[in-house]
């Protein structure tokens, strides 16, 4: 990642150079990637996968040979994407607890989480397609994740002491970001998952919780105000 960025800059585009392994990755798989660079693993990863990313990306995906349903095995452990700062990760299974820990800017989407996922989160964007565990969301910020919440559980399972759950309308910007990431991550992991629900998207988008922390916004609404207020300006 350093000969990338020092080679070819800042403005390298995305996956410029993509590296592919097949097995299990120990600790720390991808930690602290830079942009320009991906890495594609079929098969599982151990903990802090993605630690620090730093704009690059990561995709786990099932051996085609493997009998199991993937969106009912853990295929990356603890603390994913701990403190991550930008790129992406795509994972075609569950993530164990902690995930996307105090993630300042990265995008994921993801199967299943265990406890305490976006905790501390302050930016970017996570898609769960299936359960969480508890304590989600405590100490969240910034950003925003999409949790589908087809069994109605996952109020439970959120900590809702500084954000607040709301529905995804159907043709909004939310809509067609939560759309678009799902078609990414069908696309980068063949989830036979994330096929099914966008094959009968108009039924499985009224199930998606958006969870949106306060204080973020807040500072959405008032940036809006300011605009607004900046646009009634230019046109006088």
């Amino acid at each position: 990642g350093h000969l990338v960025v020092t080679t070819f800059g800042e403005e390298v585009a995305s996956s410029s150079v993509k590296v592919q392994f097949h097995g299990h990755a120990g600790q720390s798989f991808g930690a602290f990637l830079s942009k320009g660079v991906t890495f594609e693993l079929t098969g599982d990863a151990n903990d802090y996968t993605g630690k620090g990313l730093s704009g690059g990306g990561i995709i786990l995906k099932v051996p085609p040979e493997c009998s199991y349903d993937p969106s009912k095995n853990v295929i990356g452990g603890n603390a994913n994407l701990y403190g991550a700062t930008g790129g992406f990760l795509y994972g075609n299974g569950i993530f164990a607890e902690r995930f996307a820990v105090r993630n300042s800017g990265a995008t994921a989407v993801v199967e299943g989480v265990g406890d305490h996922g976006c905790e501390y989160m302050t930016g970017g964007r996570v898609v769960c397609l299936g359960e969480t565990g508890i304590n989600f969301a405590a100490g969240m910020s910034g950003g925003v994740a999409y949790i589908y919440d087809p069994m109605e559980q996952f109020a439970a399972r959120c900590n809702p002491e500084m954000v607040s759950l709301e529905t995804v309308p159907p043709r909004s910007e939310d809509a067609a970001e939560l759309r678009g990431l799902i078609e990414q991550h069908a696309e980068r992991t063949g989830s036979d998952l994330a096929a099914k629900l966008l094959g009968e998207w108009d039924a499985a988008l009224p199930r998606f919780v958006k969870v949106m922390p306060d204080d973020y916004k807040r500072v959405l609404e008032a940036q809006a105000q300011q605009a607004q207020a900046r646009d009634r300006k230019s046109v006088v």
